[in-house]
């Protein structure tokens, strides 16, 4: 397709159910009330030439070229700032308007490099456009002083600010302060010297930019344009995707020249993201032709052997043979899969049905046993879904925001902007975190109440915050008693109620003021509208499930379910862990969340699948490396996943996948779960491939090839391979086709379709007859369930607890310009802003220790113990420290215990005791490993021995 310019409409639209006619040029136009003239003109086919206009930003009437003339009115008022009149009569092309443009064209033209032939904005640039529309074709004025030869600003990696080319149209700064909510740019001086600036002579690497290209795509000229469109020229065609980052699922349009990619831009129809972008989405694709990846199927017989590239052929005949071999030996109990977040659902969907229908067992599992899996148990027990129950537009609606256990601005950048929004508009925010996270206090938001909670207390607090609802009489008693289940709110409310979980009472266990507590609570009670959104910060716990459902505890009580601006929001990690948990990814589901064990859903599948399924569910990961252990689990397919560096107790995964006969990697790059396999098979990157993901507001979003896969096959094909090898019938042709049965056999998904998703862009689950344009917010009229169940919450400490060796608590979380383990992003320009994991300690705790900020620092635990540099920052409080586990020479995880969380096994990774005492440099543990890791990666150009 070709690179499909969008329709700019020079001025955001109007939402009003009052139309005005007016006539433009002659032309009978009817518009809602409160449109700019400038909008109006374009929806009847009139273009008004502009500079400073966009409308993704608010008008702002700066550059004077798009003048009218309004009969009945002196002067000639700018079109984007003026309001259509009922009646208004609007000329947008006389002699007069005519001589004013070109005259304010010749004033910024006589300022600008006249560089069009070689400048890389050549032919996508609206100051060259405009000069054009007017018929500028001189400059009358002589020259003087001009910025023709003020320096560039190339320090980011990703785009360059030439200010010889700014027409100060503020484009930049709107979208920094609008769209992004940073506040980064501002216009510095006055008069001639004004200026772009970000902060007080600051380069832009080191201001407060994020780089999420709002800038860049704001500017109309060559001011701030991408360094990938400076060397590699115009893009020429465009296909639209959606990003393969996190859990927000942002449309983009891949912008190709040829067959490579020029730039990826967000799409401004992508009803997750409206047109915005993080760093990672918009510049962090590098990774997909990075020298590192793995192009070629690789094998060898012992893990400390070298590898050896082969065929595709041989490759899968070796993991059919291995396979087979070990089943026929110990039973299909002895084999196993591992879905992956990053791959499609159509890709998921096929890996758990390899397992189950070619392996024989049920032993699948998925990442999301490590991140949400408490959500999924959580919810489906109160609300009767495993899944958040609005789309990201409701937090435009929020009067409340509650952000517990979660960082927006570096987790989820894209959203958090939408937030930062409504916040600057007037919402207030609860942050219920042990750390000082940016929303705490940025540019122009402020939460009203700070939570900072011992880590592994957040049941007792949000109990403590049900205590208040309860006894102060702010219960939604309508709501309640025609939504919920009477007798187990009743139980509920007489258990909140108890003296033990006053805020006085839990102020001794959290560590959060009584004060603060009630405050909070009865904000969150009647401030309006309320939203709660959560992260791994709630289900990464003991009490994962536990905390999931006290927070649907609170929503309940307080009616705060089944409209827009209220509910119950899980931020996903990964950009398809929703995704892989509808497909079926969890040992004891099949997709759609329904239970192995019930007759009529397996034989439903064994209908569509054409062989008899096990009826008792599988191991999950964990429980994989115990018996791979005990010697009874002795082969895995692991499908684009790194769990010897995302899953906890590094030493103990290291174990498990050294007792297994056969390992089979599936991914970009020879990760570290790579160390420990046997066979690697190349995987294919999100622009390689078509299908779709499922974002963390269950939108279903295409996933559209963009180019070849350079390994040879998309993950659903090899996926498909492995089970023709094993004598299975497949041949789907396409992953449309792979829909259709996910359709067939899924009661959410039974709507959805290729064609369908080709219509509207997207649809949310549930997507059926009964919801044919999908389901934007759940619970409208009643719970999935029927009624909304109350569950008590009692408050059980971690086992994991501080002492005297181990007296501090460490937590762990993300940072903005890396992502999960890192795979991908340490292999762009994003490593400039984060080269290594750091520890964060508080000033006291430091000096207490004798440590100092950029020291190096032994972090230890029960379970083990590694190294890192140190920051002293008082973003955490005293008693606890904070790392991020982006990479894999830090090994986080090797100090993280095997608590879990109760119902789900989802590890505790909140919550670790441990010790910081000054260091030298890496462990001798991290050496070693390092070492292996790299023996692990030479690759044999001779024949493999016999």
């Amino acid at each position: 397709m070709g690179l499909m310019r969008d329709t700019d409409y020079g001025t955001p639209p109007v939402a009003s159910g009052r139309q005005v006619r007016l006539v433009i040029d002659g032309n009978a136009v009817e518009v809602p009330e409160g449109t700019s003239i400038m909008r109006a003109a374009m929806q009847a086919g009139i273009k008004v030439p502009r500079l400073c206009t966009t409308d993704s930003l608010q008008a702002f009437g700066s550059c004077r070229l798009c003048l009218v003339e309004i009969e009945g009115r002196p002067g000639t008022p700018a079109s984007c700032t003026t309001p259509v009149a009922a009646g208004m009569q609007v000329w947008t092309q006389t002699p007069k308007l005519q001589r004013l443009r070109r005259n304010v064209m010749e004033l910024y033209i006589s300022d600008h490099p006249l560089d069009c032939l070689t400048c890389a904005a050549n032919g996508d640039c609206e100051l060259q456009d405009m000069a054009g529309e007017v018929g500028l074709r001189s400059v009358r004025y002589a020259t003087g002083a001009n910025h023709l030869s003020a320096s560039k600003d190339e320090s980011n990696p990703y785009f360059a600010f030439d200010p010889a080319k700014c027409i100060l149209c503020s484009r930049c700064v709107r979208a920094c302060e609008e769209t992004q909510g940073t506040f980064a740019l501002t216009i510095a001086g006055r008069g001639f010297g004004s200026q772009v600036a970000a902060g007080m002579g600051e380069a832009l690497l080191g201001s407060e930019c994020v780089s999420c290209g709002a800038c860049v795509q704001a500017c109309p000229t060559a001011t701030l344009i991408e360094k990938s469109v400076i060397e590699t020229g115009q893009p020429e065609r465009a296909v639209v995707t959606t990003c393969a980052y996190c859990g927000v699922g942002c449309s983009f349009r891949a912008e190709l020249r040829g067959a490579e990619l020029v730039r990826m831009v967000p799409h401004r129809d992508g009803a997750a993201n409206r047109g915005h972008s993080c760093v990672k989405g918009r510049f962090a694709w590098g990774y997909a032709t990075h020298r590192d990846r793995i192009l070629r199927p690789m094998l060898r017989a012992r893990i400390t052997d070298p590898w050896r590239e082969v065929s595709w052929e041989e490759a899968i005949a070796h993991v059919v043979t291995e396979f087979s071999r070990i089943r026929e030996t110990h039973g299909p109990g002895s084999l196993g899969g591992i879905t992956s977040s990053r791959c499609t659902n159509e890709e998921t969907f096929l890996v758990q049905k390899l397992v189950r229908t070619v392996f024989g067992t049920n032993n699948v599992d998925t990442c999301a046993r490590v991140c949400h899996s408490p959500t999924g148990y959580g919810l489906k027990t109160t609300f009767g879904t495993s899944a958040g129950t609005q789309d990201f537009d409701s937090v435009e609606h929020c009067d409340v925001v509650m952000v517990i256990g979660a960082n927006p601005t570096d987790g989820h950048p894209v959203f958090a902007s939408r937030l930062k929004r409504r916040l600057r508009q007037g919402a207030k925010l609860i942050i219920i975190d042990p750390r000082r996270i940016d929303l705490v206090r940025t540019p122009h938001v402020e939460a009203a109440y700070h939570l900072a909670l011992r880590p592994g207390t957040n049941v007792a607090v949000l109990t403590s915050i049900a205590h208040v609802i309860v006894t102060e009489g702010l219960v939604d008693t309508a709501f309640v008693q025609a939504r919920c289940e009477s007798d187990a709110f009743e139980d509920w409310a007489a258990f909140v109620a108890e003296p033990r979980h006053s805020p006085e009472a839990i102020e001794r266990i959290s560590g959060v003021p009584a004060g603060v507590i009630r405050g909070a609570a009865r904000l969150y009670a009647t401030g309006g509208n309320a939203a709660i959104y959560y992260g791994l910060g709630v289900t990464e716990h003991s009490q994962g499930s536990t905390t999931v459902m006290a927070i649907a505890n609170l929503a309940m009580a307080t009616g705060n379910i089944g409209r827009p601006g209220v509910g119950v929001n899980p931020l996903r990690g990964q950009n398809n862990v929703q995704g892989s948990c509808d497909m079926g990814s969890f040992p004891h589901e099949l997709s759609g969340y329904r239970h192995v064990g019930d007759d009529a859903t397996r034989a439903l599948f064994e209908a569509a699948w054409g062989v008899p399924l096990e009826r008792e569910p599988g191991l999950r990961i964990p429980n994989m490396l115990d018996a791979a252990i005990a010697g009874s689990f002795k082969a895995l397919y692991v499908q684009g996943e790194d769990i010897a560096q995302s899953d906890p107790d590094t030493q103990h995964v290291a174990a498990g996948l050294s007792a297994m006969e056969c390992v089979v990697v599936q991914d970009l790059f020879l990760n570290e779960t790579a160390n420990f396999a046997h066979v690697f098979l190349p995987g294919s990157t999100f622009l390689e491939k078509d299908g779709t993901f499922t974002n963390a507001e269950r939108r279903i979003n295409r996933v559209r090839r963009v180019m070849p896969p350079r390994n040879g096959m998309a993950d659903w094909e090899i996926t498909q391979a492995l089970a023709r090898g094993f004598g299975h019938g497949w041949n789907y042709a396409h992953p449309s086709e792979i829909m259709d049965e996910i359709a067939r056999l899924t009661p959410g998904f039974a709507g959805v379709s290729y064609d369908l998703l080709e219509q509207r862009g997207s649809v949310q689950w549930p997507c059926n007859t009964t919801a044919p344009e999908g389901t934007p917010v759940m619970h409208i009229d009643g719970f999935a369930r029927g009624r909304g169940l109350f569950v008590l919450t009692e408050y059980i400490p971690t086992e994991e607890r501080t002492g005297p060796r181990f007296p501090l608590l460490l937590t762990t979380g993300r940072i903005l310009s890396q992502y999960n383990v890192g795979a991908q992003t340490r292999r762009t320009a994003n490593v400039v802003w984060h080269e290594e994991d750091v520890l964060e300690m508080h000033p006291h705790d430091a000096e207490h220790r004798g440590l100092r900020d950029g020291d190096w620092v032994r972090l230890a635990s029960r379970s083990g113990e590694t190294t890192l540099r140190l920051r002293v920052t008082d973003r955490v409080v005293i008693g606890v420290v904070y790392t991020t586990f982006h990479h894999p020479l830090t090994q986080a995880n090797v100090v993280t215990t095997d608590f879990s969380d109760w119902a789900t096994n989802c590890p505790e990774y909140k919550v670790t005791a441990v010790q910081v005492s000054g260091s030298n440099g890496p462990s001798d543990w991290q050496e070693a490993y390092r070492r292996h890791s790299e023996a692990s990666r030479r690759v044999s150009t001779a024949p493999a021995a016999e």
